[in-house]
């Protein structure tokens, strides 16, 4: 038993630490059950046997399943079945034991490690940094699968236990005991050990779990009481406006909490194991485990970082202070890093700062903090207007208006105040960092750094890599980024790199439906469908037709200064045409009074009866069809991008259309996406779609070999 250390003290109460070796959590690893057996069997031939507590010898209590044993499940059989009904076996003869069982929870008690919990008898955590309990499987399109489903609900009745199962989120010690999901806090974990034996010795009868009480009630009510039906018909419509039936397990775990209610114990808990066999092999599951959990780990942990020293930035200077200098200025204060927010008059400097005081004013209106910490954050920031105000600054950031001639201005005058070891970047959506570059005295030390609007709510930042940027640059960028809390995904210089680029596509795509003839109404519909946070003709009034007009004309002037047809959007036909004659009739966006959208005072808005007039066509595009479009542009244009070596490895892919573009999270993101569908199924569809509506779905079959090529390396 080297993963479980063996303790019997002398009033008859054994402690078992887990300790899963050569890992660095505890985890339902090929061991576990072997484990758990011999632990058991020795426990029954206790003599005089008077409680059993379980306790971790790692920072965290038990992390739960192996999701790489869970993603490598190719078959939802009877193997499948059977490794799950194995893995929850053990927690079902625990319950069995005869004796009180106590969890002494160190740490995190996440997935199948709460699920142990819920197994004992008693439950007592220690209030420190990092001890917290919760079901998370849902947030990887799983369940509960140990249990957890069946007995939460018995716990805590249908009513309370519903939110945990179906948004997953952690919970900490004092909010999981008033919430019942814990009966005991302590301060520290020293008192863990503790507090649980003395609870087995107050409590010698108390072997028995509620459940298995004859006479048990559910908490709030059974499945016929009034106020429980209607909750189940109020849950099921909640559940599908938040998921758009997108997502599987949310449904599964309501179906089997609510079923659970009706049958045997035993039978409910076969239930759940039907319900995780079957979602382990959905296309969403294989996604958010892929993506969410190895991907997040893969940028949290540094694995597509450079190497090299962690660098950190003791302060900042950002250049502008208009929406998205105010935004950093914000995201710098945030972090604890101390920043001037220079613009060329202090009235707007101030303006700039007053934007943390802004959102610092809401979070204290909402609970979230208190005025000390506001005056703690804007103290962090510095509004000047001379560049001596920021001279031996680690890092500067450029976040004047988008137009090359400024920046070449700004860039040289204002790299003379860096740092002997700083980093100079520009925030930039689409001009080439390799052109800017050229206006800096060193362009090694000049690092592209794409902040996504607003900056308070969009946690994730495009590092865009120049061709003379240095490695040490972009470590220096990359660790920056993660000081101050956000997502780096890195990318190789490019026209509107990688982020731009793909929700181009999504904006045209929509313009494209509109044009051949579908209704306004219906291309929204097709985007909510889809799983787009926010339809394209919406999110273009957003971002602004304007501003897209610029963008066109600022590359169309770029390419005739370099002498180049750099075909920046050159498939965007339908944006251009439907933009450029929306300006024209004063319809520039929601900034500009109206766009796509009529908007009216009290902050509703209607589709534009003037659409109509950009319809070409009236062709009967079937919402597969319509749907399939949005996502496959989109799709198609990340794989071009990862084809050029724009992006450097399909985690940043996946990940940063997900948090900066707003890709369907369901999918686990666009190349995630490509991967589900099948590599040779997804490029035969693309084909159709390209016969159907033009060259702009058309790729070579080269450019899925790249997938196919990382396919059978895996292999």
């Amino acid at each position: 038993m080297t993963d479980f250390i063996y303790e019997k003290d002398a009033d008859g109460i054994v402690t078992v630490t887990m300790d899963m070796q050569g890992q660095s959590a505890n985890t339902m690893n090929e061991r576990y059950v072997p484990g758990m057996d011999q632990v058991l069997a020795k426990l029954r031939a206790e003599p005089d046997l008077k409680g059993v507590v379980f306790a971790s010898a790692k920072k965290t209590f038990f992390a739960g399943g192996d999701l790489k044993l869970i993603l490598a499940i190719q078959k939802s059989d009877a193997e499948t079945f059977h490794y799950i009904e194995e893995n929850k076996r053990p927690y079902r003869d625990l319950e069995q034991l005869g004796v009180p069982v106590v969890a002494a929870i160190n740490g995190a008690a996440l997935g199948g490690g709460y699920e142990l919990c819920l197994a004992c008898n008693h439950r007592v955590i220690a209030d420190v940094p990092g001890a917290v309990v919760g079901l998370p499987e849902v947030t990887l399109g799983l369940l509960p699968g140990a249990g957890g489903v069946v007995r939460l609900t018995k716990l805590l009745g249908l009513e309370k236990a519903l939110p945990h199962l179906t948004e997953g989120k952690p919970v900490k010690p004092q909010a999981a005991l008033k919430a019942g999901m814990v009966d005991a806090v302590v301060p520290a974990i020293d008192d863990l050990i503790p507090a649980a034996k003395a609870w087995i010795k107050a409590n010698p009868e108390t072997h028995t779990q509620p459940w298995d009480q004859k006479g048990f009630r559910y908490p709030g009510g059974d499945v016929l009481h009034p106020k429980v039906r209607q909750m189940i018909v109020g849950s099921s419509a909640f559940l599908y406006s938040k998921t758009r039936g997108l997502l599987p397990a949310p449904a599964k775990i309501l179906d089997i909490a609510v079923n659970s209610m009706r049958i045997d114990y035993d039978a409910a808990l076969r239930m759940e194991s039907r319900g995780l066999c079957a979602l382990v092999m959905t296309p969403e599951c294989k996604a958010a485990i892929t993506t969410f959990f190895f991907g997040m780990q893969a940028i949290k942990s540094g694995a597509v970082r450079p190497q090299g020293d962690r660098w950190k930035a003791a302060n900042a200077a950002i250049l502008g202070a208009g929406m998205m200098g105010s935004g950093i200025a914000w995201a710098h204060a945030n972090a604890g890093l101390p920043s001037v927010l220079k613009d060329t008059e202090m009235d707007k400097a101030e303006k700039g700062k007053s934007y943390t005081a802004m959102l610092a004013d809401k979070a204290i209106k909402r609970g979230r903090m208190d005025d000390a910490k506001k005056e703690r954050l804007l103290s962090q920031i510095t509004p000047a207007t001379d560049d001596a105000a920021f001279a031996g600054t680690d890092i500067i950031i450029e976040a004047v208006f988008e137009d090359i001639a400024l920046k070449e201005k700004v860039i040289p005058e204002t790299f003379k105040q860096l740092g002997p070891n700083g980093i100079y970047g520009s925030n930039t959506s689409t001009l080439p960092i390799s052109i800017l570059a050229k206006a800096c005295p060193d362009p090694t030390r000049f690092i592209g750094l794409h902040f996504f609007s607003p900056v308070d709510k969009m946690k994730v930042v495009e590092i865009i890599m120049g061709e003379q940027t240095s490695e040490e640059t972009l470590r220096k960028a990359y660790d920056y980024v993660q000081q101050i809390g956000y997502m780096p995904i890195v990318v190789n210089d490019s026209r509107g790199f990688f982020t731009s680029r793909v929700f181009g596509t999504f904006m045209d795509e929509g313009i494209s439906l509109m044009v051949d003839g579908l209704s306004p109404v219906a291309v929204e519909r097709a985007g909510w469908l889809a799983g787009m946070p926010v339809g394209p003709l919406a999110v273009h009034d957003e971002v602004s037709l304007v501003l897209s007009q610029k963008v066109g004309k600022t590359h169309k002037a770029l390419d005739e200064r370099l002498g180049v047809d750099s075909g920046f959007g050159k498939h965007n036909v339908a944006s251009k045409a439907v933009c450029d004659a929306m300006i024209e009739q004063g319809r520039g966006g929601r900034h500009y009074g109206g766009g796509f959208y009529e908007y009216a005072a009290d902050g509703s808005k209607t589709l534009w009866s003037g659409l109509a007039q950009f319809a070409k066509g009236n062709a009967e595009i079937p919402m597969e069809d319509a749907i399939d479009r949005l996502l496959y542009r989109q799709a198609i244009e990340t794989l071009r991008c990862l084809n050029e070596n724009v992006l450097r490895s399909e985690v940043e892919a996946n990940l940063g259309g997900i948090f900066a573009i707003g890709f369907p999270a369901h999918t686990g993101g666009a190349i995630q996406y490509i991967r589900g569908i099948g590599i040779d199924a997804f490029a035969a569809r693309a084909k159709d779609l390209a016969d159907k509506y033009g060259e702009r779905f058309a790729l070579p079959d080269s450019a899925y070999d790249i997938l196919r090529n990382k396919e059978a390396l895996a292999a």
